[in-house]
């Protein structure tokens, strides 16, 4: 059985430790995600989202979502 992320979007804080970034780096690029698909400002970004951007795998994101 497959088991569900406790979350599926992710926050500067999430893409800070993925990535490495600083936290002010990874919240322009998680603007930059937001006006790529359209989406009005504070609105979430899912892992699904982010990993494309990025060209992950959603399921090399979900372990550090905890």
């Amino acid at each position: 059985m497959t088991t569900l992320p406790n979350r599926i979007v992710v926050y500067p804080k999430d893409v800070a430790n993925i990535t490495g970034m600083r936290r002010d780096t990874a919240r322009k690029l998680l603007t930059r995600i937001r006006r790529k698909h359209g989406k009005e400002k504070g609105a979430l970004v899912s892992v699904f989202e982010f990993a494309d951007h990025m060209g992950f795998r959603p399921e090399w994101v979900l372990p550090f979502l905890t």
